[in-house]
């Protein structure tokens, strides 16, 4: 969000009928000239408007009380900074979609700028959501567990936490506190005895009657009252209880309580910053630097402090800070549930716009605040020296890749230092679930969000011939990207998923566009036969002159450092030991076996839960289950008789005779 565009719209609209309009032919529907023509057909009503380039490209979303109005200010010609002539001269056409108030054009413009990541504007980079801490309800055994995504279960939900890492640490030490299970409603069904977490003391075992139903609830409730901000109280609680019993001379529940007290405090002591003032909200601080741009926030509920996030928005111009919250708040609350209280480092611009939508959206009051003074003041602080020291890190590594990159220029001939590397690498077990990996590194490190795994299809393939699957993965690859093909640029039909987050995102046009991009370099996990199969993959394709490929063979005894790089024409040779260029091609290619074997081991762990019965046509979910209910198991389907099978509800003759065949194979 620029700061000349967020000015307060102005009543009265200029009249812009006296300023000249480009004369018809090629320019005529290029900048000035394409808004001009566009505004006198605009409503003077609140709305979103689009300014989208010749290609079709975004260039920049934004919204207005008055789009008459607002968009008479790009029209004028005057007045802007460069960033927005350059936006201008690139418009051919304005598009714009009316709205009842400007809140709803506010959360129209946040869902729009996320999902079309236009150039122009302030982008929030990363929109992973977050982990939460779930104790489910639907069971008569409550059970605490992680949980990301949609909150499709009945319970009660605590967080967000910052990364999955914080909920995990939580997690084990409300386990030692609460004693609450955290196994599958199947596997707590079919224990007969206690399991491992009973024998370390992190759950109490209702499965197998180890404790009463009341007992358990209690302990459940604790759980609760903790997470919601009530620990003083319930610690003090426990400690009369411990006195209690201490004097009962009942030494063992004694010490029980006196390890709930223990872990409670751990859980408070590894928190951080517990907060006085205030029970629940979200820091937000923003630094800048150099151009560039941190923004952390901190998430505090239940009067602990529950981790901080750094982001680094993306943005072409050069919005003063008031201008990047603003756009930062609405795009990272629009598919978030923001707390009650929101305090930031700078005052964001249409703050009372922004609450009001919030407030709109929640069904209840969100406030944002820039404190001056006071414990909140002193939090801000914290969290804005936290984005300051994150930034310098960032820039200092990005100034350190970009050596980097300059050095691999060098080392393997290359006009340019890579803007973009690409890596391939394969997994298998002796040709089974074998699957091939791309991982995408660059100036700004590695670019997850652009990550792709390839489930080797050819079923003329020899199982465990590596060089057949690098050349499906290559093929693949850059038949598509040649090809174009819209669709087809994330070069594989299924997202990758690293580290539980699903970073496919098909609606972000930046990823994609970026994803249609020639990679300046390839690198290749294995030796001169992996090169010669990717170089003929290419060759099918008329690409081999297109691509500069290269071999990565581990050296002698596959230690690190001793690695031969092969290329076309040019002998094997090797690097120093000590290059850091070294290092950081070891850091791309240990970075896509990571992630190769990471793909296999999901397809593996998916085929060992697949049922012999999903590869049947005309049994889904219902009919699987009322199958499995009735036989007990697959093995049990696979043995009934014909008869047998044709009693089952749901199942029609016609699909019994096909099930029976399946597992009777002429």
């Amino acid at each position: 969000m620029f700061v000349a565009m967020a000015k307060a719209d102005k009543p009265d609209t200029p009249d812009l009928t006296s300023l000249p309009v480009e004369a018809a032919g090629a320019e005529a529907l290029r900048g000035i000239g394409a808004i001009r023509a566009a505004w006198r057909s605009l409503p003077t009503k609140a709305g979103v408007y689009r300014m989208i380039a010749d290609n079709g490209d975004v260039l920049y979303v934004g919204k207005a009380r008055n789009l008459k109005a607002r968009v008479a200010q790009y029209a004028q010609g005057r007045a802007h900074a460069a960033q927005i002539h350059r936006m201008i001269a690139q418009t051919a056409t304005l598009e714009v979609i009316v709205t009842a108030t400007e809140t709803e054009a506010l959360l129209l413009e946040a869902n729009m700028i996320k999902r079309l990541k236009p150039r122009y504007n302030v982008i929030l980079r990363d929109d992973k959501s977050f982990p939460y801490i779930l104790i489910r309800t639907d069971h008569e055994a409550p059970v605490i567990q992680k949980h990301r995504g949609a909150k499709r279960f009945k319970g009660r939900y605590f967080g967000p936490f910052a990364s999955a890492g914080a909920v995990n640490r939580t997690l084990n030490t409300l386990q030692k506190a609460f004693l609450l299970r955290s196994c599958s409603d199947s596997a707590y069904a079919a224990r007969t005895r206690p399991c491992m977490l009973h024998q370390i003391k992190r759950c109490s075992a209702p499965c197998v009657g180890l404790v009463s139903m009341t007992e358990y609830a209690a302990l459940h409730a604790d759980a609760a009252a903790f997470l919601d901000g009530h620990s003083a109280a319930l610690q003090e609680r426990l400690a009369k209880d411990m006195r209690a019993a201490a004097d009962a001379l009942e030494f063992e529940q004694a010490a029980r309580l006196r390890n709930r007290i223990r872990a409670l405090a751990d859980v408070r002591a590894v928190q951080g910053v517990n907060p006085q003032t205030f029970a629940e909200a979200d820091v937000i601080a923003l630094h800048q630097e150099g151009g560039h741009t941190c923004v952390q926030v901190f998430f505090f509920r239940a009067g602990q402090n529950w981790g901080n996030r750094a982001y680094f928005p993306r943005t072409d111009a050069e919005p003063d800070a008031a201008g990047i919250l603003a756009s930062f708040i609405a795009q990272f609350y629009d598919d978030k549930e923001p707390p009650k209280l929101i305090l930031c480092s700078h005052a964001p611009l249409d703050v009372d716009l922004i609450e009001e939508a919030l407030s709109l959206r929640m069904e209840r009051r969100v406030e944002i605040r820039t404190p001056e003074r006071g414990e909140k003041r002193e939090i801000v602080e914290a969290a804005v020296l936290n984005a300051r020291e994150a930034l310098a890190r960032r820039l200092a590594d990005t100034q350190s890749v970009a050596r980097l990159l300059v050095g691999v220029a060098d080392t393997f001939d290359l006009p340019a230092p890579p803007e973009r590397i690409e890596v391939y690498d394969n997994s298998h077990i002796q040709g089974t679930n074998a699957v091939g990996a791309m991982i995408v590194s660059g100036p700004d490190g590695f670019e997850k969000s652009q990550y792709r795994k390839f489930n080797i299809r050819d079923r003329d393939l020899t199982p465990g011939d590596d060089y057949a699957m690098m050349r499906e993965v290559l093929r693949r690859r850059f038949a598509r990207l040649a090809a174009g093909e819209p669709g087809a640029q994330s070069g594989e039909d299924e997202p990758a998923i690293d580290g539980g987050v699903d970073f496919s995102k098909a609606t972000d046009r930046d990823a994609d566009a970026k994803f249609g991009r020639w990679p300046d370099l390839v690198l290749i996990d294995g030796g001169a036969g992996q090169l010669a199969a990717a170089r003929a993959a290419l060759n099918e394709l008329n690409l081999e002159r297109s691509v500069t490929l290269v071999g990565v063979a581990k050296g002698e005894d596959r230690d690190a450092g001793r690695e031969h790089f092969f290329m076309a024409g040019r002998a094997p040779f090797r690097l120093d030991e000590k290059s850091p260029v070294l290092y950081y091609l070891q850091r791309l290619r240990d970075e896509a076996h990571r992630f190769a074997i990471g793909a296999h081991r999901q397809r593996r762990k998916s085929d060992l839960t697949r049922s012999p019965l999903d590869d049947i046509d005309g049994v889904g979910p219902a009919r699987k289950r009322a199958l499995l209910d009735r036989f007990g198991s697959a093995r049990g389907v696979a043995r009934a008789a014909l008869g047998e099978l044709e009693s089952v509800t749901g199942v029609s003759g016609e699909l019994a005779r096909r099930i029976f065949d399946h597992f009777r194979p002429t």
